[in-house]
């Protein structure tokens, strides 16, 4: 991995230290380690875990112009992605890891206290629920989130959190462009705009990928986001 990885990043025009590579060892190690027990990832090969888990996370950073002093919220985080790679790429970063299961912000707790990081926080909870509470709601100069669920719906669960300026970054798969078209209407009511959308393909023929970025140009309305469950089951 010590070669693999930061060659492999290198072509996204990062050049890692030692630290950093350290960290995404103890990400890896922790990661497979926690996996016997529960299920956090269907990925166990090691070159896998770096191609699809974290190239894949920080492709984030080839659509966006971050500058690394940024506060994220990486929503539906599952074992921290992407949010603990650009964390390791970006130390400066504040970042808020959530999740709706309580065995998952377990692991992330534990690798928090692994990695030393204080400035990270790993919360249950639901978006609808988060969303509308004054801690949260728009409080974020970037919102991330990776194979959540699809646009329609996941635009209701991210969009409240991102401050008005902000953006939120939208992982998708092959299918990103018609998810867009399908979300349109309802990022609109939300208070966002299509600003960009870039597909990328992950080294070694290993799939596509396609970064959405959407701008928060208005305030969401306060009926955003719906109570619990209503957002999936009715779409925007």
């Amino acid at each position: 991995m010590s070669d693999f990885l930061p060659n492999l990043l290198s072509e996204l025009g990062l050049s890692l230290t030692t630290q950093q590579i350290n960290q995404f060892i103890i990400f890896k190690e922790e990661l497979l380690n926690w996996n016997k027990k529960i299920n956090l990832t269907g990925l166990t090969e090691e070159k896998e875990i770096i191609i699809k888990h974290f190239y894949d996370s920080l492709l984030g950073l080839k659509s966006y112009e971050w500058n690394g002093q940024e506060k994220v919220l990486d929503l539906g985080t599952g074992a921290g992605f992407p949010g603990i790679p650009l964390k390791i790429i970006y130390p400066s970063l504040t970042m808020v890891l959530v999740d709706s299961l309580q065995k998952r912000v377990r692991f992330l707790e534990h690798l928090l206290k692994t990695l030393c990081w204080e400035e990270v926080q790993a919360i249950h909870g639901r978006a609808e629920e988060l969303g509308q509470e004054k801690l949260y709601r728009e409080k974020f100069d970037l919102v991330v989130s990776r194979a959540v669920a699809r646009l329609p719906v996941l635009v209701e669960y991210c969009l409240p959190f991102v401050q008005v300026g902000g953006v939120f970054l939208a992982y998708k798969g092959t299918g990103g462009q018609k998810e867009g078209q399908e979300a349109a209407k309802a990022i609109e009511k939300l208070g966002g705009k299509i600003a960009k959308l870039e597909s990328f393909l992950l080294p070694e023929q290993r799939g596509q990928r396609t970064i959405m970025v959407i701008k928060k140009v208005k305030p969401t309305p306060s009926a955003y986001p719906r109570r619990p469950g209503v957002p999936y089951k009715k779409p925007l």
